[in-house]
């Protein structure tokens, strides 16, 4: 009787692990549904103010095209940085999803005449100087 007790016990505490296991990687998984990405730009001197109206005026409306959600942009408000950052975040269903987004838009032909028509004066931002962070939300961030 004893063995039998013993093995249900077992048995009971096997499927109480797995459940609990399933149940994490369930969640993790839901957590992982999307990623956020966050850039920063260091801009051409003298060109923060036309990458400020290229983004407001284009890029933000063919992002959304593209499945790339605005989260925020941002100038910081200290010189040196002041001058020539500029920060933005965007949300993408997943890393796969992101690279995809990122391919559609780079081809779309909004886009193309966008950094066309406003790099008529000069390149805005070089691609040494463009960073990019992908990022999993903390069980503790506001933004999840």
């Amino acid at each position: 009787m004893f063995g039998m007790n013993a093995t249900h016990l077992v048995s009971f505490v096997g499927g109480a692990v797995l459940m609990l296991g399933l149940s994490l990687v369930s969640q993790s998984n839901a957590q992982s549904s999307h990623v956020f990405e966050l850039r920063m730009y260091t801009v051409n001197p003298g060109k923060l103010d036309a990458l400020k109206a290229r983004f407001g005026n284009h890029t933000d409306a063919i992002f959304k095209k593209h499945n790339i959600k605005s989260i925020g942009y941002w100038v910081p408000q200290d010189a040196p940085d002041s001058k020539n950052l500029f920060i933005y975040m965007v949300e993408h269903p997943n890393r796969q999803e992101a690279e995809k987004n990122w391919a559609a838009f780079v081809d779309d032909p909004a886009w193309k005449k966008a950094r066309a028509d406003s790099e008529v004066n000069g390149v805005l931002v070089e691609d040494k100087n463009v960073h990019r962070y992908f990022m999993d939300p903390t069980s503790f961030s506001a933004l999840k």
